[in-house]
């Protein structure tokens, strides 16, 4: 497993959950229920082989677990169902997620889950997969979403057919395979170091030249409500919004559609601390994962290319298309930067990550609430991930809508993942209702965040 991989096991908590949702809506179909769907997703785990795999600890912690196919898989431990209370609107169905999310997965079986929900209006149905973000990032799990539905050939990951179970490596195996990875890490210290300390250098040089400040971690992050420690609980809540608007916006004032999103969510968390009557003198500040893929690549089914950028959310602008062109500044410095410092710089020292010390530290974060005793690194976790551009299909039932969500943080209790789909970008919402109360009202801003970005620039 690689140490990126490693590191969100290592970061998960009884508080801090470490798992995704993916959400899809389904239009009505005959014969479509919890039986039929796991058997027909049984069936196409050879097109799925990061969901066959388990966790397998090594001995001592020596390194970073191991992904084994070695068991199969038992539905009762990865199927569930629910029944959305009446009406049945997104309300209900929301509702519903948050609970799902308050619970994390077993770490014994491959890591996800799938929760049907029935009982939603005009007959429809809604999947609820648990993912952990170990097993897959958005890029990845994109990927496994085609896999899942049926989408035409061209975006399809090529099965493997007749995939079967692998043996258990034995303890001896994986002491003998942790002090031969041991020995290659130690040799690649001191290439990484100088590799490092050059990329530094260049930062240092452009930072020099540059006239775009870019935020500070911690040093720049105003202290708000949703930076506290969690509880297990978890509230969800979702918007939708045109997507040929966002694009719209985006020709109109050179800008990208990330900084879009940005500049919606900014105006949305602008507008819902002034009626809190808490909106800091300062800007919040935003951490966004970007996918460092190759573009033009093969699908990748499974794992973590990722990296993260800083950026003011420009909450303390009061003109909304200053407000996205200082966002737009500000990450297209961050981009320099992260380009020169090197896009898998990160994840080359993360390689080194200690497993059990990690693991208890992070424990003994948690359960000592020390979240409440320092200022957040940042305030939020945007992250916006391309969908499907078609209409997607499970064994011919119409997905009418999707939305995922990644995981928050101890201190940094709110994620907002943006995911579009055909026509539209679907908003969704996680957070803690120990630190949110009140995250449909926050939703119900986009729509107004987006119609302030439609003015000309003065």
């Amino acid at each position: 497993m690689e140490g990126v991989d490693a590191g969100y096991l290592y970061m998960e908590t009884p508080t801090q959950h470490m798992h995704t949702l993916k959400v899809a809506l389904i239009e009505p179909a005959p014969g479509l229920d919890l039986a039929a769907f796991s058997t027909g997703l049984l069936d196409r785990l050879d097109d799925l082989p990061p969901l066959r795999r388990r966790v397998l600890p090594v001995p001592f912690a020596l390194n970073h677990p191991v992904w084994v196919a070695d068991r199969p898989i038992d539905p009762k431990r990865h199927f569930f169902h629910h029944h959305v209370p009446a009406p049945g609107g997104l309300a209900e169905l929301e509702e519903v997620i948050g609970r799902i999310a308050s619970t994390p997965l077993a770490r014994d079986v491959p890591l996800w889950e799938i929760h049907l929900c029935d009982g939603l209006a005009e007959g429809r149905l809604a999947t609820v997969a648990k993912l952990h973000h170990a097993v897959a990032d958005g890029n990845a799990a994109n990927a496994l979403l085609a896999n899942v539905t049926d989408v035409a050939a061209a975006g399809r990951h090529q099965a493997t057919a007749g995939l079967g179970l692998e043996p258990t490596p034995g303890r001896a195996d994986l002491v003998r395979s942790a002090l031969a990875d041991a020995i290659v890490q130690i040799g690649s210290v001191p290439g990484l170091v100088w590799r490092t300390v050059r990329a530094l250098v260049a930062v240092a040089r452009h930072k020099r030249r540059s006239i775009v400040p870019t935020p500070r971690p911690v040093l720049d992050a105003p202290r708000v409500s949703f930076n506290g420690p969690l509880s297990s609980r978890r509230v969800f809540a979702t918007c939708s919004l045109p997507l040929d608007e966002i694009q719209a916006v985006r020709r109109l004032h050179g800008v990208s559609v990330n900084d879009v999103v940005l500049a919606v969510v900014a105006g949305a968390l602008r507008s819902w601390m002034d009626a809190r009557g808490e909106r800091p003198t300062s800007s919040l500040l935003a951490g966004v994962p970007v996918g460092t893929d190759q573009r033009g690549g093969p699908p990748r089914l499974g794992g973590n290319r990722v990296s993260n950028l800083f950026t003011t959310l420009a909450t303390d602008v009061d003109d909304p298309i200053a407000r996205l062109q200082l966002i737009s500044r500000t990450t297209g410095e961050a981009k320099q930067v992260q380009n020169t410092l090197g896009l898998d710089m990160l994840a080359d020292w993360v390689q080194f990550t200690p497993p059990a010390p990690f693991s208890a530290g992070m424990r003994l974060y948690s359960r000592s609430r020390a979240a409440s005793l320092h200022a957040a690194p940042f305030n939020v976790i945007v992250s916006n991930v391309p969908g499907p551009r078609e209409p997607a299909q499970i064994d011919r039932a119409r997905l009418s809508d999707l939305y995922s969500v990644g995981p928050i943080l101890e201190g940094i209790g709110l994620n907002v993942t943006a995911w579009s789909y055909v026509d539209r970008m679907n908003f969704s919402a996680l957070s803690c209702p120990d630190l949110v109360g009140d995250l449909g009202s926050l939703m119900s801003r986009f729509r107004p965040a987006l119609d302030e970005l439609h003015a000309r620039p003065a």
